[in-house]
């Protein structure tokens, strides 16, 4: 089932053109309300997913000029969650993530192209000591959005597929008809809500104010 795309955990909101706040380019991954999922086919049978609730990061973005956009993500690798604290407990194992190795997953653009519908997000990925390139497809920006507490929002959801191997992820058993235990492939969707940096608020309202 399609993940919400963008959600903001407030009692009212105002909608607003993004331009309108675009004196500020620095914007700040909210915790509370972004994550990272990911689902991997399991005994050929299923698809098991799980969440990395951790994820912070930096967005600069001037509102406009979508091309020009840097975008730099950290998720922390042992707030791994499948609802199965074995299966956790075994994915943060040296099998796996080795998380007490490579503590973080990161990510830093080197590029972004926009679409017709929706925009790319090309970049490095950084994965159990191994840095590859990755393409995010990003769906449109939402409408900038204003919180009961006066910080501005916006939010997208991104979708990629990395084959774990390529980051020296290699663990597998095999079943008795041969076939794999895990997945290669690995399907990653992450939610996203912008949070303004609330200092370039403030300065806009000494400017008003002055």
């Amino acid at each position: 089932m399609q993940r919400s795309l963008f959600s903001l955990a407030v009692s009212s909101v105002t909608l607003m053109p993004l331009a309108a706040y675009a004196d500020s380019s620095t914007w700040t991954v909210d915790p509370h309300h972004s994550s990272a999922h990911f689902s991997v086919r399991h005994m050929m049978v299923s698809n098991v997913g799980g969440d990395f609730g951790n994820v912070s990061g930096e967005v600069r973005y001037d509102g406009t000029h979508l091309a020009q956009a840097k975008v730099e993500a950290t998720i922390d690798a042992s707030s791994v969650d499948t609802r199965q604290p074995k299966r956790d407990a075994h994915l943060k194992s040296p099998d796996f993530l080795d998380t007490a190795k490579y503590p973080t997953i990161t990510f830093k653009s080197t590029r972004v192209v926009p679409g017709q519908d929706a925009f790319d997000i090309i970049g490095d990925l950084t994965l159990h000591g191994v840095t590859k390139p990755v393409v995010l497809h990003a769906e449109p920006l939402s409408p900038a959005v204003k919180d009961g507490h006066g910080n501005v929002h916006i939010g997208t959801t991104a979708t990629a597929k990395i084959n774990r191997r390529d980051y020296g992820v290699n663990f597998n058993g095999l079943l008795d008809n041969g076939g794999a235990l895990v997945g290669d492939d690995v399907k990653v969707t992450i939610d996203i809500d912008l949070m303004q940096k609330q200092e370039a608020s403030n300065n806009e309202s000494k400017k008003k104010s002055g």
